[in-house]
């Protein structure tokens, strides 16, 4: 069972609607792992449903940050059997190291967010939410000992991870199916703007091997709208800022009840076939 643990720095960040500016940056970080490129190359719908992906996946960071402890534990089981069936030559959807991993690019690009970009508007808070942000992983089964212990263990891990990483054909694929996103042709400039940012913000090592194009005047521009847009976002009060929580918590809600019915039509439906194709003919 995972541990209820204080969720108030996991919270704040997360409340944070620029951290979504690094959210490419930690999926290319992710895919930028051989085993997890492979895995998503292998058993993703990416390319064609790309919404629904990200969606998903915000689903489940949104409830689990924000919902109750036994919502997130019902979610993570859920997640868990989906897991069960992403496995491979070499790798598998409940990998410790793997969801270690993952886990660590989603923390990493909110403190960047909040660090980097924003300048910490709401003071450091770094530590707690490192160590509070262990809580995704563990509610997807991994055990809390495999992850860093401190934020000065996860700034290691991560520099680590980072200089080690080998991006594969199989992760550029995956980078050219987010960046250039044929079902998302119709979004045109954002399109292009999360294109920008996020490889600029991605770290140059990773950029190289992704062959993305980048320079000294593209990055000062983008610091520069970066710091501009910065400037503004902290003019707002935090609480207004963060005001629309409630709101995503109750779609995110509606749309995983409604994936939930959905899985039990279809798996009622399963089961009455079955039990058709294996009831006994009937001759005359």
């Amino acid at each position: 069972p995972v541990r209820p643990r204080d969720r108030a720095a996991l919270r704040l960040l997360a409340a944070e609607p620029a951290v979504m500016l690094a959210a490419g940056r930690a999926l290319l970080l992710q895919v930028a792992h051989p085993k997890i490129a492979q895995g998503v190359a292998d058993h993703s719908d990416l390319r064609e449903r790309p919404l629904d992906r990200l969606f998903g996946t915000l689903d489940f960071l949104t409830v689990t940050a924000f919902g109750t402890d036994e919502e997130a534990a019902r979610l993570g089981r859920g997640v868990r059997r989906l897991h069960d069936r992403i496995t491979g030559p070499g790798y598998s959807g409940n990998d410790p190291d793997l969801q270690v991993w993952v886990n660590a690019t989603l923390t990493d690009a909110a403190l960047y967010v909040y660090e980097e970009i924003l300048g910490s508007p709401e003071g450091d808070l770094g530590a707690a939410y490192v160590d509070q942000a262990r809580y995704v992983a563990e509610v997807l089964g991994c055990p809390p000992d495999a992850q860093p212990a401190d934020r000065e263990a996860f700034r290691r891990y991560f520099d680590g991870m980072v200089a080690g990483l080998e991006v594969t054909d199989a992760g550029r694929e995956v980078m050219r199916a987010v960046l250039w996103s044929r079902k998302l042709r119709w979004l045109g400039p954002a399109l292009w703007l999360n294109r920008f940012v996020t490889t600029g913000l991605l770290p140059e090592p990773v950029r190289v091997q992704y062959g993305l194009p980048w320079g000294p005047r593209r990055d000062r521009i983008l610091w520069f709208l970066l710091r501009a847009g910065a400037f503004a976002y902290r003019l707002v009060p935090g609480r207004m800022r963060r005001a629309g929580v409630p709101l995503i918590l109750w779609r995110s809600r509606r749309r995983l009840a409604r994936k939930a019915r959905k899985a039990r039509k279809a798996s009622e439906a399963r089961k009455a076939r079955s039990a058709r194709e294996a009831a006994p003919t009937r001759t005359l």
